[in-house]
């Protein structure tokens, strides 16, 4: 005969009783093997881990992404672009120029003096911050143009970057020749007073 066992909620079981080992399969060696698969995880996570970082390093060691240089570019059209708009420093300076003109000219003086001081040294105010906006454009937008030239080999610089930077050039020429021409008064110069 079998022995009766009383379990902790009052059902009578047989000589047939199981363990809970037994009932659910698991057995010490089970246990054991999932220990070593969470071990074996480990290792594999730590694996992956180390093979993006081998993959970051062989990405920085191509060389630079080209950042500055997108964002050079990016500075010298803008430039080009107030160089050919005018910005407030330059509305700024003329009316300074502007003030000056007339603190500096007597309401006895001639018609042809007075506008010289009042309009056309503003003009020419406006004229020299936008040759200097332009130059700066053509200054940065070379210089990111070159920078490839200079820097370690590596991935040639972006298509958009070039087309940016060209387009800064191309405005700054065409802002340094027009504030040029303006302030030699070649380009929209002061009406005569006679």
């Amino acid at each position: 005969m079998g022995t009766k066992t009383v379990d902790e909620t009052g059902a009578e079981t047989g000589a047939e009783t199981t363990t809970d080992e037994e009932k659910t399969g698991t057995t010490d060696l089970t246990k054991t093997d999932e220990a070593t698969k969470t071990e074996a995880d480990v290792d594999t996570d730590a694996d992956d881990l180390g093979e993006e970082l081998e993959a970051v390093e062989a990405v920085e060691a191509e060389g630079p992404t080209g950042v500055g240089q997108g964002a050079g570019a990016v500075v010298s059209a803008a430039l080009g672009v107030v160089s050919l708009t005018g910005g407030w420093v330059s509305t700024v300076a003329a009316a300074r120029e502007t003030l000056i003109g007339q603190l500096g000219t007597s309401s006895t003086a001639s018609v042809a003096t007075q506008v010289k001081e009042v309009y056309g040294d503003a003009w020419e105010t406006t004229a020299m911050w936008g040759g200097i906006f332009a130059l700066v454009a053509l200054l940065v937008g070379a210089a990111v143009l070159v920078r490839p030239a200079f820097g370690t080999p590596g991935k040639p610089q972006a298509v958009w970057i070039k087309s940016v930077a060209w387009g800064g050039v191309s405005l700054g020429v065409i802002g340094l020749l027009l504030a040029v021409l303006k302030y030699t008064d070649v380009l929209l110069g002061l009406p005569s007073a006679s």
